[in-house]
């Protein structure tokens, strides 16, 4: 590593956030789970209060009512920060979670959320057990990542049938059957970007199914969107400012999700769309090659990654990773 790269590194690994000294061991510096480094960063993490915060709260699953997808204090992207920070199954409060998730899976295949939608976007205008594809396979990715994996059949059911709603051009907008004329701010037609994302984060965690044209599919819309291609929102996503501002948890729909996304697909690290994405992203640094949010979310506030001020550790560790899995210098 260059010195610049290991002075970040260092700064990561002296960080007071165990999630950012354990995922930079591992992903950064390619630590197996057995050093003593690790452990110790593992064990801090599971201890740590803000992390138990995160635990307590996917432990109300199903918790109130999801009514807009871009709510980031809900329980459902609790449980996906857990996954990203490297919990699994067998740590405290995780096989609970997941298995009252999996409790509830619709006759089409999808993990159920209880979910509110208006009369007037047709909707029951009640809170009910269903599912839309902005929220289902946000549940498969935190099933794949923190639970059993695919050996439980409702886990392949719902990969089976993540990958049948994807059309020539991705994933467009869907939702369940009992959900009657429910469809998002879009053209019929169109994919949806925000579907993709969520679709390929899933499908990023499968190993025992033939996801390739399905992924290829999906990647190939995201990037042409990104590139301008597609000269028009789709479903009210753009990627202007807004999107390219660095923002954490990976909720909605800016570049640093959908960066992260696809680098997790080694044949999609080369592709010149996604390193000037990534490329883009790597530009926001500081001085000392750091990084610090440019949005927030309210419901994370005490986070690092929630603070518009101060650089995050754990910001900068997600940008150094990316760089690393496209080879871009930071």
């Amino acid at each position: 590593m260059d010195p610049a790269s290991i002075s970040l590194t260092r700064w990561l690994l002296d960080s007071d956030e165990p999630w950012t000294r354990y995922r930079t061991q591992l992903d950064l510096l390619g630590a197996d789970e057995g050093e003593p480094a690790v452990v110790a960063a593992r064990s801090a993490l599971l201890d740590h209060p803000l992390v138990a915060q995160l635990v307590e709260r996917v432990g109300t699953w199903p918790g109130p009512p999801l009514k807009r997808h871009n709510d980031a204090g809900h329980p459902i992207h609790a449980l996906a920060t857990l996954a990203d920070f490297g919990l699994r199954a067998g740590d405290p409060g995780i096989d609970g979670a997941i298995e009252r998730v999996m409790a509830r899976q619709s006759q089409e295949g999808a993990f159920e959320t209880v979910v509110h939608v208006p009369k007037t976007f047709g909707g029951a205008g009640r809170d009910e057990w269903s599912w839309m594809i902005c929220d289902a396979p946000v549940l498969l990715y935190a099933v794949l990542a923190l639970g059993p994996g695919e050996q439980d059949p409702r886990v392949g059911r719902a990969v089976d049938h993540l990958l049948s709603l994807c059309a020539d051009d991705g994933w467009r907008c869907a939702a369940a059957k009992k959900l009657g004329r429910f469809r998002g701010p879009g053209r019929k037609g169109d994919p949806c970007p925000m579907a993709n994302v969520y679709a390929l984060k899933a499908l990023s965690l499968v190993r025992d199914r033939d996801v390739s044209s399905a992924v290829n599919t999906g990647a190939e819309t995201l990037l042409r969107h990104w590139s301008g291609e597609t000269d028009r929102k789709l479903f009210l996503f753009g990627v202007g400012t807004d999107f390219r501002k660095l923002k954490y948890p990976l909720v909605w729909y800016d570049a640093l999700h959908v960066a992260d996304v696809l680098s997790r697909f080694d044949f999609l690290r080369r592709d010149a769309r996604l390193r000037d994405l990534v490329g883009g992203i790597v530009q926001e640094q500081d001085q000392a090659g750091r990084y610090t949010a440019a949005s927030m979310y309210r419901a994370w506030k005490g986070w690092s990654f929630a603070d518009k001020k101060q650089p995050s550790p754990w910001l900068s560790f997600m940008v150094a990773r990316l760089a690393r899995r496209v080879v871009l210098p930071l």
